[in-house]
């Protein structure tokens, strides 16, 4: 049983950038004025936002604030983005939600909506955040990029090859969009398009990270490993300050089996970025791969990794499901698993993917459970 954010990471590297790299600014609708009250708090729990350890008491001013004025949108948007960042998807879901009702045009809520619900497993979900906003802002940049790649993992490929030629429609050159286009070939095998469409997103002026994992992860296809890991050092060159790239290469080392030197990537990544759960959870799944049953270092380790995770993010879906096969599948403690369990079954969407898996771990852990 792999770690379930592992699969999806790979295939999602350029959205994590494409994300970020641009805005557009858009109109938001008018609303009535703002409770002054309500401002304050937003702006106080913002400002306390700033600080690593005032996370927490950012939420609770920015639910203070949308308390005093529910139609606070950009308080609705904060919260939703600060209980993501805490692994409370379900709250983030209905905060972000709540946002994109009363400002439909903010692309910012739109594309963190989608998010949100494609971390929680729910593709379709993330397709219908982005898909109303797409289709009267079709010159927008990061919001049909973002579209692209959700209709990617939702298995809606040659519908992400339309969404992307669209986009190259109002930026012909656009390195995101090329490569994003580029993998959704490589969906359907068609390997020689998508080289084709990687080059010429290689050879964009604004020379991107996103195009160099891109082409990495089509050299994996190929089953050239050695020229996918030079693409990813050289993404790793170009913008020292993103992790994805070590994310991807451990990510593939991690697939292949070889855990010593995933752990590596894991660790370089969590040294940049200490607090980064995509680390710790790879860096967690490295552990338990290395492992025995009488060498047990590894598994507690990873045990640690991902008590740590739940500890900052009690309701992160991934470490949750894998901290339970963990403790079902590796350490033989049933009992410890079954709370874990049927809390990813409360807090999960019914179309995720780990769903079937721990419905089935669940009824092992009580057909083997004693008559009370």
């Amino acid at each position: 049983m792999i770690f379930q954010r592992w699969a999806p990471l790979l295939a999602t590297a350029t959205l994590f950038l494409a994300c970020a790299a641009a805005h557009k600014k858009v109109e938001i609708p008018v609303l009535p004025p703002a409770n002054p009250l309500a401002v304050s708090k937003m702006v106080q729990g913002v400002q306390s936002a700033k600080d690593r350890t005032g996370k927490d008491q950012a939420i609770g001013l920015l639910r203070d604030a949308v308390t005093a004025d529910p139609g606070l949108w950009e308080a609705h948007y904060n919260l939703g983005v600060l209980l993501a960042d805490k692994g409370d998807l379900k709250a983030a879901e209905r905060e972000l939600s709540q946002a994109a009702k009363l400002a439909p045009n903010a692309e910012d809520v739109v594309v963190a909506l989608s998010e949100v619900r494609r971390r929680a497993g729910d593709a379709d979900g993330a397709i219908d955040a982005l898909q109303g906003f797409v289709t009267q802002n079709p010159d927008a940049k990061t919001a049909p990029i973002a579209l692209i790649t959700a209709l990617r993992e939702g298995g809606q490929v040659k519908q992400a090859i339309e969404a992307a030629q669209r986009v190259l429609v109002y930026h012909s050159s656009d390195p995101y969009a090329l490569s994003e286009l580029a993998l959704a070939n490589v969906e359907l095998d068609e390997i020689d398009t998508a080289e084709l469409l990687i080059q010429e997103a290689l050879k964009a002026d604004d020379k991107s990270a996103v195009a160099e994992r891109a082409a990495g992860l089509i050299s994996l296809k190929k089953g050239d490993d050695a020229v996918a890991f030079k693409h990813f050092q050289h993404a790793s060159e170009l913008d020292p300050k993103d992790t994805t790239a070590r994310l991807n290469t451990g990510t593939v080392l991690l697939q292949a089996g070889v855990y010593d030197k995933a752990a590596q990537e894991f660790r370089a990544v969590l040294d940049i970025e200490p607090e980064s759960t995509d680390a710790m959870l790879g860096l967690a799944a490295a552990r338990r791969g290395q492992g025995k049953r009488d060498d047990q270092s590894g598994y507690l380790e990873a045990e640690k990794l991902l008590k740590q995770i739940l500890d900052r993010e009690p309701k992160d879906l991934d470490a949750t499901f894998n901290l339970a096969i963990l403790y079902s599948d590796f350490l033989k403690r049933p009992a410890d698993a079954t709370p874990l369990l049927q809390r990813f079954l409360a807090d999960s969407p019914k179309s995720h993917p780990g769903r079937t898996e721990a419905e089935r771990l669940l009824s092992g852990a009580s057909a083997q459970s004693p008559p009370k």
